[in-house]
């Protein structure tokens, strides 16, 4: 149930909490005065688009907040946790939503931040709201099957269904693609043997282009290579002027300034070392030298393969690892084309053997949906009776399907004829806007046992029915608040009376600004509020509100 509701700075409202409790929840005022912003209140905590139009004038942003106790908080922990957020603690949910004129809104969940799409789905097992004109949702065949199922119990079934029917119609589907796919024709798998052909005689290895242009780079320059070598060792070692000869005349000066002081050939202790290291230079050098004589035939071979590479780069891809990737899907599909006819034997017999699988939980749901339907029908007329229809008739009939669909083998159509000698219709075709009120009232009392959502709003749906009705109607909501929270916003006295709670909500003028407030009555403002909706102030009129409260007792 809704323990608490706070607005702040929504349209006419500058700051209210309201305090609900269990039951039927009634909530009057005159016309104009601000019942509609409880509506639109919940509808912004419950995650539908922010108007920032709502948000009251001269204010930076609204906000609301809501307190939800808890039955069952199973699904709506799950939801949590899947968005990281912290579960209900105490069994309590806490909401809140800020919506600002600059566009930055926020939502928060039991404090934490949250998007809309986490309060729509926490929404769905909060509040069922209904409006004026939300009963034309019956006139859905959807949300029909929807209706009974929920009635039937069929979560299970329907669970089971669905998942073998996706899994039937995806290879449905796969199969319809390769039976008239155009990839399939004889032109592609040509182009696709000869992509195979023309790679695959190549027999490249992965990154083979680099160690190719290296090489080549290497036997292209091996005549400057070896010219540069052979200058690198005959200034090290050979002629007047090398360095290795250049050194010889300096190790006979240091030894004679050794023999002059000892203590000096701390100073040339590596330079032996560094004579044999440019020794062993010298010599590296010329063996490298020796390695690099050229080979006519392995410069042509390089210039050959290397042209090759970049022949196929251009075609296929820019390095060897992308052209041997695209080989490989290259023989991927051609593989599949070319078993096409065994892969369509494949698939054609696993959609057979699905389709099995569909049909049999098809129809282990529908006979569920066959058994559940007259029952259904049945209480729905028996709601409808209460409700001022005494001769209607009622039926849920189901009609098979060609074809199995997501749903299930049949579909569902709700006939109704409201008055006696009239032939049964479907709802669309036969009920007038005040009398779908009614139907909707008779459903939601038929599905109030299964209905999982705690909290019931009907937002003046009451409207176009006559005075007898309308009492009828605020019976029938008192009845569904007998096990869960109905807010019933009304303009009928009937229907008020009925209540457990009764708020009023009125404007007040201050200081040339208007504001909505909601304020609990009880007693003789009770019975003023309802001589107020019959019509007056009049003593027979406070006598009729003072009656009518004595029936709802």
């Amino acid at each position: 149930m809704l323990s608490f509701l706070k607005i702040k700075n929504l349209a006419l409202v500058e700051d209210v909490t309201w305090e609900l409790g269990k039951g039927l929840v009634g909530v009057t005022g005159e016309t104009g005065a601000g019942k509609s912003i409880i509506v639109g209140a919940l509808k912004l905590i419950l995650g539908e688009r922010a108007d920032r139009s709502l948000i009251r004038t001269g204010q930076e942003q609204c906000s609301v907040e809501a307190s939800f106790q808890l039955d069952n908080v199973k699904a709506i922990d799950a939801i949590l946790d899947d968005a990281g957020i912290d579960k209900c603690e105490d069994a309590t949910l806490l909401l809140k939503r800020v919506v600002s004129s600059s566009g930055s809104n926020k939502q928060f969940v039991n404090g934490s931040p949250a998007t809309t799409q986490v309060l729509k789905a926490v929404g769905e097992f909060l509040v069922d709201l209904h409006g004026p004109h939300d009963h034309q949702s019956l006139n859905s065949r959807e949300r029909q099957l929807e209706m009974l199922d929920k009635y039937a119990g069929n979560e299970a079934a329907l669970d089971a269904y669905r998942a073998a029917w996706k899994q039937w119609h995806s290879t449905v589907l796969e199969l319809d693609d390769l039976q008239n796919s155009d990839r399939a024709s004889q032109q592609a798998i040509d182009v696709l043997k000869f992509q195979v052909n023309e790679i695959g005689s190549a027999k490249l290895k992965p990154g083979e282009d680099d160690e190719i242009d290296a090489r080549h780079r290497l036997v292209a320059n091996s005549a400057r290579l070896g010219e540069l070598c052979s200058g690198i060792a005959d200034r090290l070692g050979e002629g007047n002027t090398s360095v290795l000869d250049a050194l010889r005349d300096v190790a006979k000066m240091i030894h004679e300034l050794e023999k002059i002081d000892p203590a000096s050939s701390k100073l040339f202790e590596e330079f032996e070392s560094a004579q044999i290291a440019l020794r062993e230079m010298e010599s590296s050098v010329r063996d490298y030298a020796d390695e690099l004589e050229l080979d006519p035939k392995e410069f042509a071979a390089l210039e050959t393969r290397l042209s090759q590479i970049q022949m196929l780069k251009r075609k296929y891809a820019p390095s060897v690892n992308g052209i041997l990737e695209h080989l490989a899907e290259c023989e991927s599909k051609l593989a599949k084309m070319e078993g096409r006819g065994e892969e369509i034997e494949r698939l054609t017999k696993l959609v057979a053997d699905q389709r099995k699988d569909v049909e049999k939980l098809g129809k282990a749901l529908g006979k569920k949906r066959a058994d559940a339907a007259p029952k259904l029908a049945k209480e729905i007329a028996g709601h409808l009776k209460d409700l001022g229809f005494k001769q209607s008739v009622f039926e849920v009939q189901l009609s098979a399907l060609a074809e199995p669909q997501r749903d299930g083998l049949e579909e569902v159509d709700f006939q109704f004829a409201p008055n006696p000698g009239e032939p049964l219709k479907p709802l669309r075709l036969t009920a007038s806007s005040g009398e779908m009120s009614r139907v909707l009232l008779a459903v939601k009392s038929a599905l109030a046992k299964q209905d999982a959502v705690g909290l019931l709003v009907f937002d003046e749906i009451d409207a176009n029915v006559g005075g007898n009705i309308a009492e009828a109607v605020g019976r029938k909501m008192a009845a569904i608040g007998a096990n869960r929270q109905v807010i019933a916003i009304t303009h009928f006295p009937q229907v008020a009376s009925l209540a457990q709670h009764h708020f009023v909500v009125s404007k007040e003028v201050e200081a040339n600004r208007t504001r909505s407030t909601i304020r609990a009555i009880e007693g003789n403002e009770r019975i003023e509020e309802l001589a107020r909706m019959l019509g007056g102030s009049a003593a027979s009129a406070r006598e009729h509100a003072k009656s009518l409260l004595a029936g709802a007792n």
